[in-house]
């Protein structure tokens, strides 16, 4: 399965989505089966945010947790914008770590920018990171100038990934993000790697020939196909999010297929790769 190596180890590039899992108690059961089947899959970097379900997210990433050694996991959560200040970060973070029953974070991100100001939050982040309540930070919808501006902070080199939408719909990235963060060596975490609910034509890549020919081509699936796209850089780790251990179980499989450079380019034919900037995409 192809690995990742993100501040200092190295993880499947597959990981858990938990986006829009937890809040409706009718679809506990399943959700924490497709969590546990990911995990026993192989995936170790399970992703969630304080703002998921108001914190219902974490709680179930928590309890589905459980029966597995905390160090063998590699745990991400995200600080909302307007909580991300010095004085409300901690406290923000000792509830996320509450819910998710655990005491520190492998990893913990900044979720958007907003109104405080930027130094601030990195310096607070920093801070965490030395006191061992987590064990490294990261960012979230950043751009190019986005992380130019962190790096130049006195903690600024300490950013060890940034998390943005990043699909065959949504590969604006390509033109100058991941090539910036390839040379930084700054992972990219890439949600909505299938397509996003609002802005993303989902059906328009499940149903495309050539990613339906190739899935044929490998005897899988064409979320398989998609998602073997989005880790073909050896610096992206996907993490889709699906309530179905099944899907769960194929979407970490896919880490084990590599697309040759002709099945790369018959995809980039369909899907060109940009020649200009293009804002990020939101979902």
């Amino acid at each position: 399965m192809k690995q990742v190596r993100i501040n200092g180890r190295e993880v499947p590039a597959i990981g858990i989505g938990t986006w829009h899992m937890g809040s409706d108690a009718a679809k506990k059961q399943p959700e924490t089966a497709a969590i546990q089947a990911g995990i026993e899959a192989g995936a170790k970097l399970i992703d969630t945010a304080e703002i998921y379900g108001n914190g219902a997210s974490e709680i179930l990433v928590g309890n589905a947790i459980k029966p597995y050694k905390r160090e063998d996991l590699f745990l991400v959560s995200k600080v909302a914008a307007a909580n991300a200040t010095k004085k409300e970060m901690e406290k923000h973070l000792d509830a996320s770590l509450e819910r998710l029953q655990t005491d520190y974070l492998d990893m913990y991100l900044y979720h958007w920018r907003g109104a405080v100001p930027l130094e601030e939050t990195i310096a607070e982040l920093d801070r965490l990171r030395e006191g061992g309540k987590i064990k490294s930070w990261g960012v979230s919808n950043f751009d190019v100038a986005d992380l130019e501006e962190v790096e130049a902070f006195p903690a600024g080199h300490n950013v060890a990934a940034n998390e943005d939408l990043y699909n065959l719909n949504a590969r604006g990235l390509d033109f100058d993000l991941i090539p910036w963060q390839k040379e930084h060596d700054v992972p990219l975490l890439a949600y909505s790697p299938v397509g996003g609910l609002h802005n993303n034509l989902h059906a328009d890549m499940l149903e495309n020939p050539v990613i339906k020919q190739l899935a044929a081509k490998y005897a899988v699936s064409v979320y398989q196909v998609l998602l073997a796209w989005t880790i073909r850089d050896g610096i992206t780790i996907a993490i889709p999010q699906t309530s179905n251990a099944e899907h769960m179980r194929d979407n970490i499989a896919a880490g084990n297929l590599e697309l040759t450079t002709e099945d790369l380019a018959l995809i980039d034919r369909e899907y060109p790769r940009p020649t200009h900037k293009i804002p990020l995409d939101l979902d």
